[in-house]
């Protein structure tokens, strides 16, 4: 719901660091895996009892995030790339939930588990139209340039991220974040099953 917005404000100092280091060689999929590390410690974070070094190796995941397509875009976008982005993005976003179930089982797994599923919905839906999309030769730069049909939803990175960062700050929160962001989502997830069916019709 907020990335559109957000990528008129971040998009053009993401840019400038990207053509600095794609200058000096630095590979956009380079980043894309430095930033999955990244994401991968965070998630470890969380389940050992760290969530606060989570918050930080969250932000610098999503920092990552944004400069490999900057570092794309000031060289060569790839399919490869695409591909990588997005596949180590929705698994970072699963190793958070699971994360904060492993560090407490008894309060936290039933609502992971929810929030995973919504995730999972959430997914196939996004990637089911965008595969959809491209066969139909769809596109659009709402969202800025992607590799895929980015259909929009209510529930899209930037909320993802701040709830994540939430619920490292709070980590007594997590039940109730998680299943508030778990309605939020299946709810992105039912608009994008109607949007999409409509526009394939």
């Amino acid at each position: 719901m907020l990335d559109a917005a957000l990528r008129r404000l971040i998009d053009p100092p993401l840019d400038r660091a990207g053509r600095w280091l794609s200058a000096r060689g630095i590979g956009a999929d380079a980043i894309t895996l430095a930033g999955f590390a990244l994401g991968v410690a965070a998630a470890a974070a969380i389940a050992v009892g760290y969530p606060l070094v989570a918050v930080l190796l969250i932000a610098l995941n999503r920092i990552a995030d944004g400069l490999d397509g900057a570092v794309a875009r000031a060289t060569a976008r790839t399919d490869r790339g695409g591909y990588l982005d997005i596949t180590l993005d929705f698994t970072v976003y699963a190793l958070v939930p699971l994360a904060f179930a492993v560090a407490d089982p008894a309060r936290n797994a039933l609502a992971a588990a929810a929030l995973l599923a919504a995730f999972y919905v959430n997914g196939a839906a996004f990637l089911a139209f965008a595969a959809m999309a491209e066969k139909r030769g769809l596109s659009t730069r709402a969202q800025g340039e992607k590799s895929l049909y980015y259909l929009a939803g209510l529930a899209e990175g930037a909320e993802t991220i701040a709830v994540f960062a939430l619920m490292c700050l709070w980590p007594a929160g997590f039940p109730l974040l998680a299943t508030a962001f778990a309605a939020l989502t299946a709810a992105s997830a039912a608009a994008r099953i109607v949007v999409g069916a409509r526009t394939l019709r």
